[in-house]
């Protein structure tokens, strides 16, 4: 006797993947460069917009915290042809404080009116800075030396601050103690080796957890009010995590040099999608989350510059030609840096920098 069940499913069409729809037209606005001939150096690692999405602050290799008004490259028009507008850092920057290291991590701290930004360096100190006065105004090197990878804040309680370290650790702080002061907490999140913490970030949504990315392949989350276990860890890369960001309350991006992204849902340890497309073995490459727009985007090692739509696992949009998905050759920059500007829901801004020491800000607008 024929089985109708069986024979249905036999017949049936194949389950046919969705293909990613962008919604979005995006436009390199502005281009903001250095005329020095040794741009080279000037690496750009990291780039912060503050609070109020009104300045912006870039750190790198060339041991300098940039500040921006972003009214400056934001107001400018393109050209009659339709080039970009082209600005030079001198230009364009209001200021620059010298460090004295090269830096991996700025953040702005919250509650300080955009007066106070924070740095961890490649010499395993963190700083904050008073921009007001342009001066250094805490310090710490509790990391013995080794690479600070990443900093962040409590927005529940902006005295508290956090750092991962090449040392295997991440250790809470009280910005208000001397450097000499204890830490609050330290941390091990991989207690058999000592696995690199390369990202930390605090619940922006002002929960009291704070994720931790680990070389080990592991996102670790912990409760800011007792560190003694974590509350959960999710685990599906394949190789370190680079990247943790909050999208909301209880969803967590993260990037690692597995060439790929992954979305989760941090309370129910559930991966909710896995986005690739980007080109990243071994560098850090960037990654930020617009959180209203429900967009992320990342750099590449092969000097280009994606987003994705939360909802897609491909790409929606890469600046420049499209992919060869073949390695870049040795002398090819990447992008390093990228940070969206959290306004609005229709349009958008998005800001990266590259190894080549240039900023490229892209505007997005959504189709009607």
């Amino acid at each position: 006797m024929k089985n109708s069940s069986s024979d249905s499913a036999l017949h049936s069409p194949p389950h046919q993947p969705e293909i990613p729809t962008c919604d979005w037209d995006f436009n390199l606005s502005a281009v903001i460069s250095s005329s020095a001939s040794s741009a080279a150096s000037d690496a750009i690692g990291v780039v912060e917009f503050d609070h109020t999405n009104s300045f912006l602050a870039t750190g790198g290799i060339a041991r300098r915290i940039r500040i921006y008004n972003a009214q400056k490259f934001l107001s400018r028009e393109n050209d009659n042809d339709g080039a970009a507008g082209a600005l030079d850092h001198t230009a364009a920057c209001e200021f620059y404080m010298c460090t004295p290291a090269k830096l991996s991590s700025l953040k702005w701290k919250p509650g300080s009116g955009s007066r106070v930004i924070g740095s961890g360096d490649y010499d395993g100190v963190v700083m904050e800075y008073d921009l007001e006065k342009r001066v250094p105004v805490f310090e710490r090197d509790e990391h013995g030396g080794r690479r600070v990878w990443s900093i962040d804040y409590s927005n529940w309680d902006p005295t508290l601050g956090a750092s991962g370290s090449d040392d295997g650790t991440m250790q809470m702080w009280d910005t208000r103690c001397d450097a000499g002061g204890k830490f609050l907490a330290s941390v091990r999140p991989n207690r058999v080796a000592c696995s690199p913490v390369c990202c930390v970030e605090f619940n922006p949504f002002g929960g009291v957890i704070v994720a931790v990315g680990c070389a080990d392949r592991k996102i670790y989350g912990y409760d800011a009010r007792r560190m003694v276990e974590p509350v959960f860890v999710l685990d599906g890369h394949e190789k370190a995590v680079s990247y943790a960001r909050f999208l909301d309350l209880h969803t967590i991006v993260s990037s690692s040099i597995d060439g790929s992204l992954m979305m989760w849902h941090a309370e129910d340890r559930r991966l909710i999608r896995r986005y690739r497309g980007h080109l990243n073995t071994r560098r850090f490459v960037g990654l930020s989350v617009w959180r209203s727009g429900g967009l992320l985007s990342c750099g590449s090692e092969n000097n280009r510059l994606f987003v994705y739509d939360k909802r897609w696992g491909d790409p929606i949009w890469v600046s420049g030609f499209d992919q060869d998905h073949q390695p870049p050759p040795p002398d090819q920059g990447f992008v390093s840096g990228v940070c969206w500007r959290q306004t609005g829901e229709e349009s958008c801004t998005l800001v990266a920098g590259g190894s080549d020491g240039v900023l490229r800000v892209f505007q997005g607008q959504r189709k009607s």
